[in-house]
């Protein structure tokens, strides 16, 4: 099938034109055409991802896209664009195309008599296929390529409903922070060119791994690693990740929680030998990692909106998956990274059926929609375990897989603060499903269950939260020789294993979390309003994010914006006003000498009689003063 590995961006691709120029007017034909092509990605990654597990290998294939000769001190330019297919591919391929395709099938009944129904489709095959082309990409010129493609999709998806102030201003934040950190990217690609020639990805393996240009590699690693900082939303480029919230639900769902967002995380798997060249590029991932794990779950604890909460951890487990990279193992964030696609996948789709139910996103407002829906409520409930990581659902496996990470690594530290940020999330996960699900109706909303095209993707997706933590423990590998950690591998295999001290720590920590929970939102021993009153500098505090998009607008109005209008004087008025003077001089001396051109012949003859005239007494005036003998 590795031959066929093309198609599985080409068919959204092509979904994309469909919908665009052909089927734009007939929406349903359009939501068909773009599940179908999805479908048909997700059956060939399917198969893909079976005979790289019974033969996990490298395969590559590559055409010329642009050659120029060398000429003088001109090195010459091979670009090529091609498929590489390893088991890391494959499993993100099957990853995203069985996201996405649930996502399809669920915004069918989402999007349900939106004006822009088509154009949402074609958006979401667009993004299909730049996020399936960036993760076949072969070279980092093809994978940058498709990482703006994923940008832009991006952008569209969360200023869908353009005509709300709030999302054309959340699609733009996206778009600008991501191009700060998208610039550092480039950078970093094009110095890795300039020093080795190439940009494919197995030719730079071994350039690197010969190199003994460490400043260099560390330079080059630190700004590749500024594009997974904005993609994947690490402080401090996180700020556009909850603001993305204000595109549809399913959006959220499908770009992020499960796919877009991980691309920095498979950016860094895909290139780790970059990273894992440098201890001060690999150090710098683990604590920019650590500090965005807890920054993130400690806004999460206050916040009111069920999609900010989600968001908040998204952001918190985007920082334990690129923690345990910069820690040294590329199972672990890899496994995390699957296993989480699907829980906070299903999360999101959850959230969207109560959205879609109550037209309401505020927790408080919610309340007793267990009675009312009650299989979006235990799929959610299903979502939360396993993101708390309780035994033995797909979070417990991933989650101390990377706890253990950081002890076997002597990563003392960030043990602590990943078992301190379990203790966060299964609060703040078991706070919201306590105080929206659970109790007594706390508005005068009618909640019903979602018909089945939104509740099937819930199920389909709790299954996989609940067992497919299962792929990377000691049973399974007992049962067939493989794991996940056999199957994505970096320099040797990592066999799975239990530490039982860390398993039960980390699950009497998450239990704890939920307790507490229970204990203030259900039990009420604790009034959390009177709480947030005492302590309401700390309050405020969590709750404005730390006041950083604050500081980031004074920033942008005060000095970005005082910088611009510096510079639109000097361009306007120094710039173009000597230009424009030069220009205005040259016109008035025009002004005056065209007068000189009459037209009339006998004014010219005239003229050059009296320069003949002229011409003469200048040349004898000398004779008749005596000055030439």
């Amino acid at each position: 099938m590795v031959q066929y590995a093309w198609m599985i961006p080409v068919l959204p691709f092509i979904a994309f034109l469909l919908v665009t120029f052909v089927t734009g007017k007939a929406k349903m034909l359009s939501a068909i055409v773009a599940l179908i092509s999805v479908a048909l990605s997700f059956v060939v990654s399917v198969i893909l991802l079976y005979e790289k597990f019974v033969d996990p290998g490298r395969i590559e294939y590559a055409v010329n896209w642009l050659k120029l000769s060398s000429t003088g001190v001109f090195k010459g330019l091979d670009l090529q664009m091609g498929i590489l297919v390893d088991p890391l591919a494959a499993v993100m391929l099957f990853v995203v195309t069985f996201v996405a395709l649930l996502v399809m099938l669920f915004s069918i009944g989402y999007m349900h008599g939106d004006e822009g129904y088509s154009r949402y489709f074609a958006y979401l095959s667009l993004f299909a296929f730049s996020m399936l082309g960036l993760v076949l990409a072969n070279n980092y010129f093809q994978m940058f390529v498709f990482w703006e493609l994923v940008g832009l999709s991006s952008y569209l998806l969360i200023g869908f409903w353009f005509h709300k102030p709030s999302a054309a201003d959340a699609s733009k934040k996206a778009f600008i922070t991501n191009r700060w950190a998208d610039f550092g990217f480039l950078i970093g690609i094009l110095l890795l060119f300039m020093q080795f020639g190439t940009f494919n990805f197995g030719e730079l393996e071994a350039s690197i791994s010969s190199s003994n240009a460490f400043a260099f590699i560390t330079m080059a690693g630190i700004l590749v690693f500024i594009g997974p900082i904005g993609k994947s939303a690490q402080f401090p480029l996180h700020v556009w990740l909850p603001d993305a919230m204000e595109g549809p639900t399913p959006v959220s769902a499908l770009i992020h929680a499960a796919t877009m967002v991980a691309a920095g995380v498979y950016l860094i798997a895909r290139g780790y030998i970059l990273f894992a060249s440098s201890d001060a590029v690999m150090q710098t991932i683990a604590y920019l990692g650590g500090f965005t794990a807890l920054f993130a779950a400690s806004i999460a604890l206050v916040q009111k909106d069920i999609k900010k909460i989600l968001a908040f951890s998204t952001l918190s487990q985007l920082g334990y998956m690129i923690m345990v990279l910069g820690v040294g193992s590329l199972t672990a964030g890899m496994f995390h990274l699957t296993t989480h696609a699907f829980f906070k996948a299903l999360l999101f789709l959850g959230a969207g059926s109560v959205i879609h139910a109550l037209h309401e996103q505020d927790i408080f407002k919610m309340g007793g929609i267990r009675s009312k829906m009650p299989l979006t409520t235990w799929t959610f409930v299903i979502g939360a375990l396993a993101l708390a990581g309780i035994f033995p659902l797909a979070g417990f496996w991933s989650k101390d897989e990377i706890l253990l990470a950081a002890l076997n690594h002597q990563f003392t530290g960030l043990y602590i603060v990943g078992t301190l940020v379990a203790f966060m999330t299964s609060f703040y996960m078991f706070r919201l499903i306590f105080v929206a699900f659970m109790g007594e109706k706390k508005s005068d909303h009618h909640a019903h269950e979602s018909p089945w095209v939104m509740t099937l993707p819930l199920i389909l997706l709790a299954v996989f939260a609940a067992f497919s933590g299962f792929v990377n423990s000691p049973l399974f590998y007992d049962l067939s020789g493989k794991s996940f950690g056999t199957l994505i591998f970096f320099r040797e295999a990592e066999i799975p294993h239990v530490d039982m001290t860390v398993a039960i720590i980390s699950t009497l920590v998450s239990l704890g979390g939920i307790l507490t929970a229970w204990l203030v939102y259900s039990r009420k021993i604790v009034d959390p309003s009177k709480v947030a009153e005492r302590l309401s500098w700390l309050y405020k505090l969590l709750y404005n994010r730390y006041y950083i998009d604050d500081l980031y607008g004074w920033l942008f109005n005060k000095i970005m914006m005082l910088a611009g209008r510096f510079f639109d004087f000097v361009d306007h008025y120094i710039i173009d006003g000597l230009f424009d003077g030069m220009a205005g001089k040259t016109r008035a001396a025009g002004e005056k000498l065209r007068l000189a051109q009459t037209g009339v012949l006998q004014n010219y003859a005239l003229v050059i009689f009296a320069a003949v005239v002229l011409i003469m007494m200048l040349m004898y005036i000398p004779v008749l003063g005596g000055g030439v003998k």
